[in-house]
């Protein structure tokens, strides 16, 4: 299984709109075989923070995805964060 998981840090004005542009491949990513989860969204202390975090059951899922996602052309500048992919090699309960 994949993480990938991190934050992007886009202008405070636009980044409600940067958000919104991803909910097409936000829904589509879901649908995908192989995609766990997925999920874009505002940070709610940081106005400059968008918060990411993609669930992939292999690598081999998430190559598929990539060579057909089609991000969103947003125009927004970002900086990258922190974003790093993880490699799980097993996971339970958090509680």
């Amino acid at each position: 299984m994949l993480v990938i998981a991190g934050h992007y840090n886009v202008p405070a004005a636009r980044r409600k709109a940067f958000v919104d542009a991803f909910a097409d491949l936000i829904r589509r990513a879901r649908a995908h075989p192989g995609c766990l989860d997925l999920s874009i969204s505002e940070d709610p202390v940081d106005p400059v923070r968008v918060n990411m975090m993609e669930l992939w059951q292999s690598e081999a899922a998430l190559k598929a995805w990539r060579k057909i996602a089609k991000p969103p052309k947003t125009g927004v500048k970002f900086d990258a964060g922190n974003v790093r992919k993880h490699e799980i090699s097993h996971s339970g309960p958090p509680f």
